[in-house]
Order: C-alpha cells, then structure tokens, then sequence
C-alpha cells in the first residue's frame, strides 16, 4: 500500500543527488535503501578521504570527500543525508544548510531542543527542506493506522502502549553506552515511541519519567508516561539491555489496534472490536529494509517547495526534543555536548 503523500514514482525532472555525511551503520542502511529504489546517490563525506573511499566503493558512489565541509560545498549534491551521532547533528546539519542544501536528519533530531530550534531556524531562513529521519513515520502500516483512526474505526482513542526494548553491545566505549555521544537507551530507542505518541495525540501536558542508569551514567532503562489532552495516555518503556516484545497497542473506546513486533519498522497489525473481533487484517510486503519510505517523502517536500509537511513537520521535532529534555531533566541525564 502507497500514499499519495508518499508515492513511489520515477523523478519527474532532473534527480536530486543525495550526499552521504557520515559512514557508520545507519548510513550503510540508508545508501543501501536509496540506491536499491532508484535513487541518486552522488558523493559520500567522511572525516577521513581512507573512510569517504571505501564507502564510495562499496555502493559505486562517484565522489568521495575527506571531509564534511567538502562534502557540503560539492556543487554536484543538492541534499544532505546527516548520519552521525546525536552530538553533532545540530553542527552538521547547520553546516549544510549554510551551504544551501537541504537535510534529512537521523533521529533523534539533535541532542538538546536549543539545537533543534537553531537548526528549524536555519532552514527556514534558507528556504530549505528541514526533516527528521524518523523512518517509521513514512511506512505503510503507519499510513493505514493513520486512516483507521481517522475514519473513526476504534472510537475514542485514549492509550498508547509501545515498547522498544534491546539488547545491546556492553562496551562502555560503544556509542550507545557513551555519554560523550550521547549515548543511552532514550535517545536512540525511546525517541521512536515518544514520537509515535506525537504522531497519535499531539504534544503532552503532562511529561512523567523514572529510569536506572549504566555504570557509565547514561540511562539503562526509562519508563515514561505522557499525559495529553483529554486524558489520552501513553505508556512507554526504552532498554539497551533487555531484549522486549517490542510491539504497540492503540487503545480506543470502539475498538483497538495491535501492532505486530517490531511495531517501528515494517510489519503487520490486526485491528479488533470491543469484542475481539477481528475488523481488519494488515499485511504489506516492503522491498528493501523500508528507509526508501521517508527518503520519497523527503524529496518530494524539495520538489515541491513544501516546509509545512503533515506527517513530520521539522517545528514538530522541536517539540519531541523539548520532551525529550524535560525527560532528561527527570531522570538525571545529561551530555558533555550540552
């Protein structure tokens, strides 16, 4: 299933050339999506020229920077790909936009909400296409719900309930584990249902968090509870060292929708009445990993000049990272980057 806000089209005018900042696993991930549906991936920039070579010749990408600032001044790239971590997404992502590309940011957006204003600002002084690679947002499954709720399928929707919950490398040098890089299980893998209780309710009223912490002082595990208007609830639990279910239920008072593991990426969800009927049945088949989702939507924002998305605005994002923080601020956790 497609939507026409997300279509799977060949580019009706001259490609958009993408360029890769960034060479780690993320960006393997996305390259291997872009090129795999069509798209044009044209330069690659990392901190060294060894590192930018070896990823432009695993994915026969044509041009090759030594460094991020090269990368953003190639004439031939008119969009920006920004893949590394947390700390220096609001750098990157700034430098790009100073040089008049747009930016597709891997969530979560940036490292502090003071960042993601700057970067918002930015973009929107530039007249570029500002966006959060929060992938899940664009997948099909993601659309139908969208639709279900919206055709009043389950009622009143009143509770989200999703976990993300891995379990992940133990070395307190390892990026996840390392606060320098803004390591910890909230923003790698509870930005995913935190902005999946935006995409449902809005922004909370009401921010509650308890978590433990590693030896290395970034949080172990965080369970949250966001409150919204009108009671609607969502529950939410992040981990990096506990493998969980990692699926989601939407409660409504008609009826309720349970989404299959893993709930973030593509996957399938049976919708119920308050009988435990089954309404509807979703499955989809998503060629390649699903990123090609969101990467569509991106360049179809470029192509049409369109800074006011519907399903992720960038002033959106503001308002995760504002959540996120006041998270923070309850559990004790902050950054050598802040």
């Amino acid at each position: 299933m497609t939507s026409p806000l997300i279509a799977e089209t060949t580019n009706p005018t001259a490609p958009i050339r993408w360029g890769i900042l960034g060479t780690g696993f993320i960006a393997h991930t996305q390259t291997a999506d872009l090129l795999g549906c069509g798209f044009t991936v044209a330069g690659v920039g990392s901190r060294s020229q060894e590192t930018a070579d070896a990823f432009a010749a695993e994915f026969g990408i044509p041009t090759a920077h030594g460094s991020y600032e090269a990368l953003v001044a190639d004439p031939g790239i008119d969009a920006i790909y920004i893949s590394t971590p947390h700390p220096f997404h609001a750098e990157n992502a700034l430098l790009a936009l100073r040089a008049g590309k747009h930016v597709l940011i891997e969530k979560a957006f940036t490292l502090t909400a003071a960042q993601a204003i700057a970067v918002v600002e930015a973009g929107e002084a530039h007249g570029l296409v500002v966006m959060e690679a929060m992938w899940t947002r664009f997948l099909p499954h993601m659309l139908r719900i969208r639709e279900i709720i919206a055709a009043g399928t389950l009622g009143d929707v009143r509770t989200l309930i999703a976990d993300h919950n891995q379990d992940l490398p133990k070395d307190p040098l390892h990026r996840i584990n390392n606060p320098t890089l803004g390591g910890g299980a909230l923003l790698d893998l509870a930005i995913y249902p935190v902005s999946f209780a935006f995409d449902l309710f809005g922004t909370p009223e009401t921010v509650c968090a308890i978590a433990a912490k590693t030896a290395t002082d970034v949080d172990r595990q965080t369970a949250i509870l966001l409150g919204f208007e009108d009671g609607r609830q969502a529950v939410l639990h992040s981990a990096l060292d506990t493998k969980g279910p990692n699926t989601a239920s939407i409660l409504g008072r008609g009826g309720r929708i349970a989404v299959d593991a893993v709930w973030y990426a593509p996957t399938t969800f049976t919708v119920f009445d308050n009988q435990d009927r089954v309404v509807e049945r979703f499955e989809n088949s998503v060629s390649h990993r699903g990123m090609q989702f969101q990467a569509w939507e991106f360049e179809r924002r470029i192509r049409e000049g369109d800074l006011s998305p519907v399903i992720l605005p960038a002033r959106e994002s503001i308002r995760i990272m504002e959540t996120l923080d006041a998270v923070r601020a309850q559990i004790g956790l902050s950054y050598p980057a802040e």
